[in-house]
C-alpha cells in the first residue's frame, strides 16, 4: 500500500517518524514496528533520518506496516489535519543545491545561455542544514531589513544508500524518495560589491529558515518520472512560478552521478535540483514581512511557509 513518510511532533513535543496513508490518517512508525514485530538492528524508529539509514531493510516494513499497521491501536496518531508536521528530516547531513538548472531561469537571471552539456558538468553550492531547514507553516525569516529574500520551487531529491562514483545508468538505485524544498535566496548578500568574486553562496544562500522543506517524503516508486511533475509557486495569492521538471537541464541521474563523483552521497542527503523561471529578482520583486508561500509539486503535495521579520 503506498505511504508517505513524514516527521509530526509528538505529544512531548518532540519530533516523531509517522506514515501518512491515503485516506490522511498518520500512523506512528514505533507503534507500527511494535505491532508488526519488526526489529531492524540499530534503527531509531521516531527519526526519519533513521530510517533512511536503514533504508533497504526498513523499506519493505514500512510497506507492510502501511497495509497492516493501522489495525494496531498504539500506532494510531490520527488524521493529517490534526498534527503538526516539521521538515521530514531533521536534519540532512547535507543539502546540495543545484544552481542555474532550468534554462529560462538562466535567461531570467541575465546569464545568458547554460554552457554545452557535452563540455560542462551540473554547478552545485550547499546550505547549511541546521539552521536553514524548516517544516510545512514554519515562518522564513527576513534576516535583516535591505535584505533581498527571493523564492525558488525545486524538486528535492532523498538519497537513501551511500552512493560513490555512480553512473548516471545507475544513479537513481540510491534514491529514497521526492520532497518539496523552496531554495530560499538574499540576492543582496549573493551578488557582492566589495570582494572581487561575483558571488557569495554562503551568504545569499545559508541564512536562517531560508530552506523550508516538505509536506513528507514521496518514495520513489510511487512518481513514474520525477522529470515530468508539474511545479507551482505562489506568493500569497498570485502564482508566480508555473513550469515543468521536464525542462530541467542536468538530468536528477546526471547530477548524482556528478556529485557522487566528489564525495560520497549520505543516506538522508538532499539535491535541491534547480529551479524554473519565475523568481522575484528578475522582476525587482522580493518577500516581505506578511507574505505566504505555497508551493505544490505534482504527486508530492505542497508546503506552505508565512514569512516575517526575523531582525
Amino acid at each position: 500500500m503506498a505511504f508517505r513518510l513524514l516527521s509530526y511532533i509528538g505529544e512531548k513535543g518532540l519530533p516523531r517518524a509517522g506514515l501518512l496513508m491515503q485516506d490522511e490518517t498518520v500512523l506512528d512508525v514505533e507503534g507500527v514496528l511494535k505491532a508488526l514485530q519488526a526489529d531492524v538492528e540499530g534503527l531509531c524508529p521516531t527519526s526519519v533520518l533513521s530510517l533512511l539509514e536503514n533504508w533497504d531493510h526498513v523499506l519493505p516494513v514500512l510497506r507492510d506496516g502501511a497495509r497492516n499497521g493501522r489495525e494496531a491501536p498504539s500506532a494510531w496518531v490520527g488524521s493529517l489535519s490534526e498534527i503538526q508536521l516539521t521538515a521530514p528530516v531533521l536534519y540532512p547531513p547535507n543539502l546540495y543545491c543545484a544552481a542555474a538548472n532550468y534554462v529560462d531561469h538562466s535567461k531570467e537571471m541575465k546569464d545568458g545561455s547554460l554552457p554545452d552539456k557535452s563540455q560542462a558538468r551540473p554547478f552545485f553550492f550547499t546550505k547549511l542544514p541546521r539552521q536553514t531547514v524548516i517544516g510545512p507553516e514554519e515562518s522564513i525569516q527576513i534576516p535583516y531589513p535591505e535584505a533581498q529574500v527571493d523564492w525558488e520551487a525545486e524538486i528535492g531529491v532523498v538519497i537513501g544508500r551511500p552512493c560513490r562514483r555512480a553512473p548516471a545508468s545507475e544513479a537513481m538505485k540510491y534514491v529514497a524518495g521526492y520532497v518539496i524544498m523552496n531554495d530560499v535566496s538574499d540576492r543582496a548578500r549573493n551578488f557582492r560589491k566589495d570582494w572581487f568574486f561575483k558571488f557569495d553562496w554562503l551568504g545569499g544562500k545559508s541564512f536562517n529558515t531560508s530552506a523550508p522543506m516538505g509536506p513528507w517524503i514521496t518514495p520513489k516508486e510511487l512518481i513514474g518520472d520525477p522529470h515530468n511533475l508539474s511545479i507551482r509557486l505562489w506568493v500569497n495569492e498570485e502564482l508566480m512560478q508555473n513550469a515543468s521538471t521536464r525542462d530541467m537541464y542536468f538530468t536528477i541521474p546526471e547530477q548524482i552521478e556528478y556529485l557522487s563523483e566528489l564525495l560520497t552521497l549520505l543516506p538522508g542527503d538532499v539535491i535541491a535540483t534547480g529551479t524554473p523561471p519565475g523568481v522575484g529578482h528578475a522582476r525587482g520583486l522580493y518577500l516581505k514581512a506578511g507574505d505566504v508561500v505555497t508551493i505544490t509539486i505534482e504527486g508530492l503535495g505542497s508546503i506552505r511557509n508565512p514569512v516575517v521579520a526575523g531582525y
